[in-house]
């Protein structure tokens, strides 16, 4: 539950520990952290602070999109602190703390901009019908050398042996050990921040790891989501290192994906994918019909850059499409075995580069709209759909996946009008920045052509 105004045990924290400043942050739509630092006694004392309206709609280049798509008259919002979220900075070297906020527009409502409301609007949907659900991210990520040149390739760590890794060395705990001191820090920061880990294991990729967070409520796991990979970056760069997010930053090897794990509970508690007698319920197949027909439309929201779509290369396990099927990886939408108490679906969509809060919003929303609509998902996949010469059926680029967003009403359904054309804008801003670019591959093949 969110929590808008201070406690005395948390001011009585800031004093006693001697808390300096307060980072007021909130994750942009490309999920970087933005915001400004305030003095803790400011905050304790209750200073309001405001930020430009604009800022959650930056590009992952810097760059805006046009004035009409946050207001011609570039306005503000409040920073509002949900202190639930109010936690110590890890990395600091001098005490301070951070706080998640909310966009506050003028009129006192959620600005519609933030990715942060457009979850809480869908998980107020959910609300309405006296419903909750449950998610649990799962994060995978590579860790590299130091990385200074974008020219230049990433490369993994030395480790102790001298050697770097090549890769395929999944589910193995020579790499883990060899990355101690920067695991050790990670948990303890991890701790500080309220962020619930599960299981970690290497990855198939030269170090590429994953780390599961616990389930939980939607906008909690959100929240531990962005701080984890602020989390992820503060503590590499401590150690020498740089952790990258991205969906495919080694050509040859596995990208990097966040797969969703989702189910609902009603207000009893009880699994709604789930009757009495522990089959499947009509919410369960659904909840799959609607994933099915509106998480194409959604596509940038998974796949926000065009690296992202680097990832969907056939048997890496990485989807093409979006068949589901029980314990089967290579179908777009999963149902893992599990007792009917755990029922859920595993949306395999999104990369590690998406937005948590959004990807959450869509994969949510998606099963949402099938569920108020009674739909039907396909026949549940058998075997391998790589198999299948016509298996890939989504969008393989940012630009296609942003015709197929505008070309639908669905993400105006989900978050209105002024975001879908403002993340529009968006993606419009950095495709044509990318578009501009001259890659190593055309220097190195088309130079020489006549």
């Amino acid at each position: 539950m969110s929590q808008h105004s201070i406690t005395a045990a948390q001011a009585e924290w800031l004093t006693q520990q001697n808390v300096r400043d307060v980072e007021l942050a909130f994750a942009d739509v490309s999920g970087f952290a933005r915001g400004k630092t305030l003095p803790a006694k400011a905050l304790i004392k209750g200073q309001e602070l405001r930020i430009a309206r604009a800022v959650a709609i930056q590009t992952c280049v810097g760059e805006f999109p046009d004035y009409r798509f946050y207001g011609e008259n570039d306005p503000d919002v409040v920073l509002r602190p949900d202190f639930a979220t109010l936690r110590p900075v890890p990395w600091a070297k001098t005490p301070r703390a951070m706080v998640v906020c909310d966009n506050i527009d003028h009129d006192g409502s959620l600005s519609p901009l933030a990715p942060r409301s457009a979850l809480k609007n869908i998980l107020a949907r959910y609300q309405a019908r006296g419903w909750t659900p449950v998610v649990a991210p799962e994060l995978e990520f590579y860790i590299f050398d130091a990385h200074a040149n974008p020219d230049q390739a990433f490369q993994a760590p030395a480790l102790r042996t001298g050697r770097r890794e090549t890769g395929f060395d999944a589910f193995s705990f020579s790499t883990l050990n060899d990355l101690e001191g920067f695991f050790d820090d990670l948990y303890r920061a991890c701790e500080q921040l309220g962020i619930q880990t599960d299981t970690y294991v290497h990855e198939m990729g030269p170090s590429q790891f994953e780390i599961n967070l616990k389930h939980g409520n939607a906008l909690e796991l959100a929240d531990q989501t962005f701080l984890f990979k602020y989390a992820l970056k503060e503590i590499g760069y401590q150690h020498g290192l740089t952790v990258v997010c991205m969906a495919k930053p080694l050509p040859g090897q596995p990208g990097s994906s966040m797969h969703l794990h989702q189910s609902v509970v009603d207000g009893q508690g009880n699994n709604v994918f789930s009757q009495a007698n522990g089959e499947a319920s009509a919410e369960f197949f659904h909840y799959i019909g609607g994933l099915q027909q509106y998480l194409p439309h959604l596509m940038p929201l998974f796949c926000p850059s065009p690296n992202s779509f680097r990832r969907f290369v056939k048997g890496l396990a990485a989807p093409v499409n979006v068949s589901w099927g029980v314990d089967n990886r290579s179908v777009g939408i999963r149902v893992p075995v599990s007792g009917p108490e755990a029922r859920r679906v595993e949306n395999r969509l999104p990369g590690c580069d998406a937005n948590a809060y959004l990807s959450l919003a869509a994969s949510l929303g998606a099963g949402l709209l099938g569920v108020e609509e009674k739909l039907s998902p396909s026949e549940p996949a058998v075997g391998n759909v790589f198999n299948n010469a016509d298996a890939a059926t989504l969008p393989n680029t940012l630009d296609a996946a942003c015709a197929l967003m505008a070309a639908h009403d669905t993400a105006e359904r989900l978050f209105g009008s002024e975001f879908s054309a403002a993340y529009l804008a968006v993606k419009d801003v950095e495709l044509s920045h990318f578009h501009n670019q001259i890659t190593p591959w055309e220097r190195q093949y088309l130079a020489t052509l006549s």
